[in-house]
């Protein structure tokens, strides 16, 4: 049963998290510069999170070494975001989520390297479907006429190895033993603080009074940020990195709902066979831990 809510929960954490591409790129179309857009997105996220853990009784208190172990997570978890942003605004978004879903790769090499975890044929079938995947849902809108392609291509490298690190660091440090909701706040809540200092310094955060944009930025934190880490975590307790990992895949699907539902993009047959590669990705690894 445990094994199950895990999976529920990185399906969750995937889904929601296939929104904040949405919402970003509304955000830097009205104006905003890289670290305002994730200075209110991790900014509203831990303060609805905490205000969560406190309705729930939860306890913030942390010990010297917790403290460390979150902010070393931290940066590893800004460091995705920064990237992401970075790589969206010089490369095709196809191309940036591409490179980023490249991470299970990096996460099943870590885990079998460093932390001797056995891998399995099903495990590789089921990265490299979902990798697949991915890359044909991304085919149909490759455009480099726009940006620093080497800067975007290397921003979303950047992305694949800090998440993956994230994701090994929750499961093998002291963080395993801090709860959820705790964990997650306070990693935003550093990343906020990453996020203001560079804001500050190049050319300053603005005070938002707009209920439109309103509406971008709560989009941006709470499902696509505050909802999407703490389901993160909690799967990554559950059934591990490697297989949390496999279910990021879910998020180009996300993107693709979005795209023929909201922006009435092509659907193409692509796209529907990428789809399909990974649903079979994500049932091999529901079928293969049932019988486990």
């Amino acid at each position: 049963m445990l094994r199950v809510k895990g999976i529920l929960w990185a399906a969750l954490s995937s889904s929601t998290f296939g929104l904040a591409p949405l919402f970003t790129l509304l955000l830097l179309g009205v104006g905003y510069s890289s670290f305002e857009v994730l200075t209110y997105r991790w900014g509203v996220a831990s303060l609805c999170l905490g205000a969560y853990g406190l309705l729930a009784g939860c306890d913030f208190r942390l010990g010297r070494r917790e403290l460390g172990t979150v902010f070393l997570l931290s940066l590893f978890r800004a460091a995705t975001s920064l990237s992401l942003v970075i790589a969206y605004q010089n490369i095709a978004s196809g191309v940036a989520s591409t490179i980023h879903f490249m991470y299970p790769l990096v996460v099943a090499v870590v885990m079998m390297c460093f932390f001797r975890e056995r891998g399995s044929v099903w495990t590789f079938a089921a990265i490299g479907m979902s990798i697949v995947g991915a890359v044909l849902l991304s085919l149909g809108n490759v455009d480099f006429s726009h940006g620093d392609t080497t800067l975007g291509i290397v921003s979303a490298t950047v992305s694949v190895v800090a998440y993956g690190g994230y994701i090994v660091g929750v499961r093998r440090s002291r963080a395993v033993e801090i709860d959820s909701t705790v964990l997650t706040c306070c990693v935003m809540a550093f990343g906020a603080l990453f996020f203001i200092a560079g804001g500050l310094l190049t050319g300053g955060v603005r005070l938002e009074a707009d209920p439109h944009t309103w509406l971008y930025i709560l989009g941006v934190a709470i499902p696509a940020t505050a909802v999407s880490n703490m389901a993160l975590v909690q799967a990554i307790k559950s059934i591990g990195p490697t297989l949390t990992s496999i279910f990021g895949a879910m998020e180009p699907l996300t993107a693709v709902v979005i795209g023929v539902w909201v922006f009435a993009e092509l659907f193409t047959a692509k796209g529907a066979a990428g789809i399909l590669l990974i649903v079979a990705a994500v049932s091999v690894v529901v079928l293969r831990s049932r019988k486990g």
